[in-house]
């Protein structure tokens, strides 16, 4: 039997609070998860899922960015060397990646950027 949800009064749309669409918003997009599974754990339907995500990579103050682990260790350079790249972005945040880094590193670092 399936469960059927009756709100009554005025108003029939929930309101969710920014916490717990961040909550839901971060349990939906972890690797390996399915935004239907969490849109059912949370009773929200996946389209209004999908339009949080669209409105927060909108917004300045929130950003979703992938993190990547590298199984490789990385070694320390031998001696100190000027970066191979150095990227600034807005607020004042300087990013610099050096010339020693493991292309897998630095494809991450991009990716994650774009």
């Amino acid at each position: 039997m399936t469960q059927i949800t009756l709100q009554t009064g005025p108003e029939r749309r929930r309101h969710w609070s920014a916490a717990a669409q961040r909550e839901i918003l971060s349990a939906a997009f972890m690797p390996g998860a399915v935004v239907t599974e969490v849109g059912r754990r949370y009773d929200v339907s996946t389209s209004l899922i999908y339009k949080w995500r669209q409105q927060a990579q909108g917004r300045s103050d929130v950003a979703f960015v992938p993190a990547v682990l590298l199984p490789e260790p990385m070694a320390a350079p031998a001696s100190p060397t000027s970066p191979a790249i150095v990227v600034e972005l807005t607020g004042g945040t300087r990013l610099t990646i050096d010339a020693q880094a493991s292309a897998a590193l630095v494809g991450a670092v991009l990716r994650a950027l774009r």
